[in-house]
């Protein structure tokens, strides 16, 4: 069964108080709904979970919001939640197109992108989420030296992403093509289900950071 077909699955989220239903009201407002000023960090494509539970858990004085669009993917970060809580991560099932609709400016400083679809197609490039088109997207709720974080094992994707955020006015502060055998990148690195499945079968790993060129 594929996890996007989980019966009931969609009923669980809405039952879920981990789990923000009406996500556009707390536009510009998220530190009122976690209860303290912390820095705000998304990921959008949360998948299983791992990477954002794992990171939130190690990083309680920061704000975490996990984005999935597939309801039986983010039944399992909840049930995560369910054996442990954390506060400062919540979770929202939407897809990425509603962005701007949920962050005010200036109220997110990092933003993490693990292993994004890689919509193969030319014609499909602007879904792509490090995109030029979504990272124009990005600086209208990234803080001025907010930060985009992206791992993936696909090459071709990596040399798109690489090549869209120089055309779209953005640094690039590290960049690795093997992260698993970059001592300084992959310090402290947490990895997500994919990146451990696709390490084991002897795929690099390829990492950028990135930020917005100031005029």
């Amino acid at each position: 069964m594929r996890l996007r077909n989980v019966p009931g699955s969609r009923d669980r989220i809405a039952e879920s108080e981990f789990v923000v239903d009406e996500p556009h009201h707390e536009k510009g407002n998220w530190s009122r709904l976690f209860g303290n000023d912390h820095p705000l960090r998304i990921e959008i494509g949360t998948g299983k979970g791992q990477f954002l539970y794992t990171l939130a858990a190690q990083n309680p004085g920061i704000n975490y919001v996990g984005i999935e669009k597939f309801s039986s993917v983010l039944l399992r970060v909840i049930q995560k939640m369910e054996e442990a809580p954390l506060p400062n991560l919540k979770l929202i099932r939407m897809d990425a197109e509603d962005l701007l609709g949920v962050f005010g400016k200036d109220e997110v400083d990092r933003i993490y992108l693990n292993f994004s679809d890689p919509w193969p197609k030319d014609r499909h490039a602007k879904r792509r989420l490090p995109s030029g088109r979504f990272l124009s997207r990005y600086e209208q709720f990234l803080k001025k030296d907010g930060l985009v974080e992206f791992k993936t094992d696909n090459r071709e994707l990596f040399d798109f992403a690489v090549e869209e955020a120089g055309k779209s006015g953005w640094t690039i502060l590290k960049l690795t093509y093997d992260l698993h055998h970059d001592p300084e990148m992959n310090e402290g690195n947490i990895m997500t289900e994919y990146e451990e499945k696709f390490s084991a079968l002897g795929n690099p790993i390829c990492k950028y950071i990135i930020v917005k060129e100031q005029p």
